[in-house]
């Protein structure tokens, strides 16, 4: 594990010191409880992911130049 410091709010401290209590566990295991849940629901887009998305969206598109067009301007 990696030490890490932060800064709650009043309220924020109050509510994890009752739910430690509540559950018989220490505050630092209710906040990593608290963050494993935040990350399972913001989890950060792979590469892979986003490159699948990005795939085809010139599909179709006729106001766009052709890749043998950008090619020309590349190369000199």
């Amino acid at each position: 594990m990696v030490r890490t410091q932060i800064y709650l709010a009043e309220d924020q401290h109050k509510k994890i010191i009752e739910i430690a209590v509540q559950k018989g566990e220490k505050q630092s295991k209710v906040i990593r409880d608290a963050i494993s849940l935040y990350l399972k629901k913001n989890k950060p887009l792979e590469k892979k992911s986003l490159l699948s998305t990005a795939k085809g969206m010139w599909k179709g598109r006729k106001d766009l130049p052709g890749f043998e067009e950008l090619r020309k301007e590349w190369d000199r």
